[in-house]
């Protein structure tokens, strides 16, 4: 599990580097499907799956997205998160008990909003799965101003 971090506008630099690693199960993929009703058989049936050219069954492009969330809600910035945006570019399928490196790398601070903006991408193994931008903004507590 994931430590919740509580980090400030002025705690954060461009150019720094925040990640995590995951594998996601078949069980996981399972309960996916389960919790958003997307039963597509290319990631729910196997022999379908392995029809394709995948041969086999591949997570859900918006479960692996999904990490993303937890990279922002939880380690940066964490509780003061409020996700704005997300784009995403889907580059490889993500295969069960693929162990995945979900990163983020401030590449720009928006003063005015205080919000950051991040690269986001997530590897399995040295290859590129998904990519994108998220914009999160950096709550301040109503005591904090």
């Amino acid at each position: 599990m994931l430590k919740l971090n509580d980090l400030n506008y002025e705690d954060i630099n461009v150019g720094k580097v925040f990640k995590f690693s995951r594998i996601l199960s078949l069980k996981d993929i399972d309960n996916y499907a389960k919790l958003t009703g997307d039963f597509n058989p290319l990631h729910t049936e196997e022999e379908y799956a392995k029809s394709t050219k995948f041969n086999g069954r591949i997570a859900h492009g918006m479960l692996a997205a999904s990490l993303f969330s937890s990279l922002l809600g939880m380690i940066c910035p964490g509780k003061k998160n409020l996700y704005l945006s997300q784009t995403l570019n889907f580059k490889k399928p993500v295969y069960p008990g693929n162990e995945l490196s979900v990163q983020g790398t401030i590449i720009k601070k928006i003063d005015s909003i205080k919000a950051i903006v991040i690269r986001t991408d997530i590897f399995a193994g040295k290859d590129i799965v998904l990519t994108g931008e998220a914009t999160v903004q950096i709550l301040e507590s109503k005591n904090n101003r």
